[in-house]
Formats: structure tokens, C-alpha cells, sequence
């Protein structure tokens, strides 16, 4: 099957943000669009509403006039489900409740032509736990966009299992033909970007609660060392923190508890005090009008070591050893040295990449955290233990100051920040792929364009290398044994095959 005729009209059930903003994309891409909500007068506020975004486009030069008007003739409000009959496409975007959404269903199916093609914009439920209810649950499928929807590329196109493969086809070209990037995907907890997004959050959640880092510093780390948009923090505060605590729940109870999924509780007690976030004015961060928003903990000023002894590979890290030179501070080389890739200092202390360990079990030894790009990283974390020297400590402080960066000490924590947090999220991928959810390919656009991630999971494996999430997951495992941490078949797979025998990521 190839995309919809733009001929053919399209139905959208549900006329909230998300309903509208649907409507909106089959409307502009030139099909018939017909609104439907079960409150008289909804679909026509709606239609309303839509029509004065598309004069907003026109105002911008976004949408000629004459495109305006011609899609404004196109759009009709319903007053009953029976005048959606002759519709080839039905999307739902009603409320999140399973038996509200088969009953939808359940009617319509005795209302549209027995090709018509269902789909819903479920973002917690089961496609194929709601298509069940029907009598030819081939032809429904997940159509799961992201708000805005005009303004957000991504849609997921999930198939149940009982979907059909022609329906999920027309499902995604279709999609594709509205000039967006679909994504196909099996139907599972979470579906691409929910389930692989989940250590994004709960690993920011896990430092915090650890009390080795505040809000504001942990957001600062992900944003200028891990180069993601927006901090942890930041984010949840923007979509709701009951929104997204309650997405994790879903995907947690649907994996019938993994531990990997484990809700955060400081967000349930967030949740619990009614501080949700920006709608209520105060979520992790205080946004009422006037409230000082906290700063990141940055280290003060200190001298830069008279040089420093590059022992080893340091593997993702390896650009630092450019930047310090170009910095003035000589760099000695010691690949001889069995002790493992660090740089010593001059104090005696060593200088390592997080790897799961801790600094406590080594005599002055330093942790830093991951970056996107040492050149640009904006700030860079360190992890020091109570018993680190204060003298090992400002030194590697100095050092990173001395390549311009801001530097963040955070407490003893395994992985540190942005390691533990994308190691993660390769593991999820990785596991995600073996279990036939999508393709690498898929969930790499997947996790950029729907979450704005700077690199897809396996573009961070292919840079940091084969083994790097696996070791770095399983020495955590073995210091935090609850399961959380522990690497996946497929990870574990995947870091000890041979490059011949499977891609490089």
C-alpha cells in the first residue's frame, strides 16, 4: 500500500492540543480533514482554532492566502461519528484510558468502510491491547506523533501484533507524505522514544538522590559536557512532571517492574506536593515571577599542573591531550605504564575517564566525567572522594580551567553524570534492537528528532567505542547489585564480537 490519496478525507477524534495539531498536518499536507470531540461545540472551537493558526503561517509567509482559504474549505467540523463514514484515515487522540479508547474504536468500525485505516496517538498504552477490541484489528495501528505536532518531525508508526503489514505501510508512507520522518516500531512499553529515554531522566534523578549533586549542576553537566538541549531537571519542569513520572510508571508496570525502569521517588514526592513544574509555578526549580534560578556549583580558580603524564589510551577522551598542549602545560607520555589509562599529575594523583568505579577505592584518584566534545564542552565534572588530596583535586581542577572549561565537583558517584546516563542508553538500544523493537537506523532518528538527543545511541557507540558501555555498566553492576545497572544480552553480545562478524557501533 503507498500513502493516502490526497483525496481521500481524514478523520481526527479528539480535538485538544494534540488532536489539533494532527488535524492541522493532514489539513496543510491537503487532505479533507473532518473534526470530531463527544463535547457539542468542541470540534468547531477547534476548527476555529485552527484556522487562526494557519493565518499566524500566512502572517510568517509560511502559507499563501490562497492555500489558507482552500485548506479552511477543506476543514469540517462533525457533530456525530456517522458523518466520518466515507473517511479513508481515523486518528485518535482522546483521553488515556484503554476502555475509552476501545469503546471509540469498537463504534467506529461499524461506521467506516472496512479498509479504512485506524490508528491511534496512544503514548502509554498498547496498540495491540487497544486495536483487540476490534473485529479486524489488521488495520489499526499507532500513530504516535510529538507536540507540536505541525512543528515536531517524528512519528512513531507501531504496529500491534495483529497489525497487518500494508496498513502499517500506507500507515508510514502516509506519514512520510505529510512531510514527516516516520519511524517504524513494534508495539512495546514505551514504544522507540519513551523506553530509550527513560535513563535520561532517572539517572539525573539517581545523582540527585545520591545527594553528590543539586539540580542546577547536574542540568549544567548534560547540557555543556553531554551537549543535550536541556538538562534532566529543566526538562521535566517543561513537560509536567506528572506527565512524566507518569509515563514512567506505564513503562515501568508494563515491564512488569524491571528494575531498569524504576520510578524515581523524589519525583513522586515532586508530584505528591503539588510542584509539577512550570503549570504550577514550581516544580525542581522555582518559577514563580522573581525567583532567582539556582547556579550550577562551579570550582573556584586554581593553578593549572606543571604538566602531566598521559599513561595509556584514554580512549574517548583522547582529544584532551591536543587541548592541553595547546594550553602551554606540557604533556609527557608513559604508554608503557600497566596502571591503566589516566594522566598523572605532579601531585601523584591520577586523572581518569568515569568507568564505573568509584574514586574511594584508589589513592587520589580523580574521576572525569563524559563529554560530547572535550574541545567545546562548555563545563566539565569531577567525582573526588572524601579521602582524595585537596592538593590531587585543585590540580585537576586547574588543568580543565586552564582549557577554558567550568569546572563542577560532584560527590564519589559511579559513572558520574552524562557517563552513567548515555551508557545507559545505549544498553536500552542495544536490547531493544535484539528484541525486534526497530532497527539501529530507526531508533537513532528517532532519539534525535523526538527528544533532540545531539547523537542516536549507536552514533555515541560507534564514537566510544565497542566495549565501552558494557564495562562501564558492569562495573557498576557489581558495585550497585539491584539489577539496574546490569549490561544486557545484547549489549554483553554485542561488546565481545569481532568487528567482521557485526557492525561497529
Amino acid at each position: 500500500m503507498t500513502a493516502l490519496d490526497l483525496s481521500s478525507p481524514v478523520a481526527v477524534v479528539g480535538t485538544g492540543t494534540m488532536g489539533q495539531g494532527i488535524a492541522q498536518v493532514a489539513l496543510v499536507a491537503g487532505h479533507p480533514v473532518r473534526l470530531y470531540d463527544t463535547l457539542p461545540g468542541r470540534a468547531r472551537e477547534a476548527a476555529d482554532a485552527i484556522g487562526a493558526r494557519l493565518d499566524r503561517l500566512v502572517e510568517k509567509e509560511r502559507l499563501t492566502g490562497a492555500d489558507r482559504d482552500a485548506a479552511r474549505a477543506r476543514l469540517l467540523p462533525a457533530e456525530d461519528l456517522p458523518e466520518l463514514a466515507d473517511c479513508a484515515l481515523v486518528v485518535e487522540a482522546v483521553l488515556e484510558r484503554l476502555d475509552v479508547k476501545q469503546d471509540l474504536f469498537r463504534a467506529l468500525e461499524g461506521i467506516v468502510a472496512d479498509d479504512c485505516l485506524l490508528a491511534t496517538n496512544t503514548s502509554s498504552l498498547s496498540v495491540t491491547a487497544i486495536g483487540g477490541a476490534l473485529r479486524n484489528p489488521g488495520r489499526f495501528v499507532g500513530l504516535h506523533f510529538f507536540n507540536p505536532a505541525p512543528l515536531l518531525p517524528l512519528v512513531e508508526v507501531v504496529s500491534g501484533f495483529a497489525t497487518d503489514v500494508t496498513y502499517a505501510t500506507r500507515a508510514y508512507e502516509t506519514a512520510r507524505a505529510w512531510g514527516k520522518t516516520p519511524v517504524a516500531c513494534a508495539d512495546t512499553p514505551g514504544f522507540i522514544v519513551n523506553r530509550i529515554a527513560r535513563p535520561f531522566y532517572a539517572e539525573a534523578f539517581a545523582v540527585h538522590e545520591a545527594q553528590v549533586a543539586d539540580p542546577a549542576t547536574i542540568d549544567a553537566v548534560l547540557r555543556e559536557s553531554g551537549g543535550f538541549r536541556m538538562g534532566a531537571f529543566e526538562l521535566t519542569d517543561l513537560i509536567g512532571q506528572d506527565v512524566n513520572e507518569s509515563v514512567t510508571q506505564s513503562v515501568w508496570q508494563s515491564f512488569f517492574q524491571d528494575v531498569r525502569f524504576t520510578p524515581s521517588l523524589a519525583q513522586r514526592r515532586l508530584v505528591e506536593s503539588g510542584r509539577l513544574g512550570r503549570k504550577t509555578g514550581h516544580g525542581w526549580y522555582d518559577h514563580r515571577d522573581g525567583a532567582e534560578r539556582p547556579e550550577p556549583d562551579t570550582a573556584e580558580q586554581r593553578q593549572p599542573p606543571a604538566y602531566v603524564v598521559a599513561e595509556g589510551d584514554l580512549g574517548p577522551a583522547s582529544e584532551l591531550l591536543e587541548l592541553i598542549r595547546e594550553a602551554g602545560i606540557p604533556v609527557r607520555d608513559d604508554s608503557d605504564d600497566d596502571q591503566g589509562a589516566c594522566l598523572l599529575l605532579p601531585s601523584g594523583g591520577r586523572l581518569v575517564l568515569a568507568d564505573g568505579q568509584t574514586a574511594v577505592e584508589y589513592r587520589d584518584f580523580v574521576y572525569f566525567d563524559l563529554a560530547l566534545d572535550y574541545r567545546t564542552a562548555g563545563r566539565i565534572a569531577l567525582s573526588a572522594s572524601q579521602d582524595t588530596s585537596p592538593q590531587v583535586l585543585a590540580e585537576a581542577i586547574g588543568l580543565f580551567q586552564a582549557l577554558g572549561k567550568r569546572v563542577s565537583v560532584i560527590g564519589d558517584v559511579p559513572g558520574m553524570i552524562v557517563a552513567r546516563t548515555v551508557a545507559r542508553i545505549i544498553d536500552l538500544a542495544h536490547d531493544a534492537v535484539a528484541k525486534g523493537v526497530a532497527t539501529e537506523e530507526d531508533i537513532d532518528t528517532a532519539m534525535r528528532l523526538g527528544v533532540n538527543y545531539p547523537l542516536g545511541p549507536f552514533e555515541w557507540s560507534r564514537r566510544l567505542g565497542r566495549t565501552w558501555a558494557y564495562v562501564l555498566l558492569d562495573d557498576l553492576h557489581r558495585r550497585d547489585p539491584s539489577g539496574r545497572y546490569a549490561p544486557s544480552l545484547a549489549l554483553y553480545r554485542h561488546a565481545h564480537a569481532s568487528d567482521s562478524r557485526e557492525g561497529t557501533s
